[in-house]
């Protein structure tokens, strides 16, 4: 960051980061709860300006609360997509023959 030693070449990378923007995401089991917050919270001494730590009340990096997500999982309604998972559409449900269509006797 900055000019130094350049001759007017910048030196170094930098982010830049809005108000309110996430700088690290964690992923981990509710046993290590405590240890992920300790280390972030040195980690945030890292970094220039306050930062914050926030709790997401979803699972992983999914959109989903734990509650929903472990009943989609039970419902066979979920798309693994890396690490985050999608929800199947009507369409491809009744591609893959799991859902009537519409006006079909069952």
């Amino acid at each position: 960051t900055g000019m130094r030693h350049a001759f007017g070449k910048p030196q170094g990378l930098v982010a830049r980061v809005k108000i309110g923007q996430p700088l690290l995401s964690v992923r981990s089991k509710m046993s290590n709860k405590a240890a992920v917050i300790e280390a972030l919270r040195r980690s945030k001494y890292k970094f220039p300006g306050r930062q914050n730590i926030a709790l997401s009340p979803n699972w992983g990096f999914t959109d989903y609360t734990q509650e929903e997500y472990q009943q989609l999982k039970a419902d066979d309604m979920l798309k693994y997509c890396g690490v985050h998972v999608k929800k199947y559409t009507t369409k491809e449900l009744r591609a893959m023959g799991r859902l009537a269509k519409k006006g079909a006797a069952t």
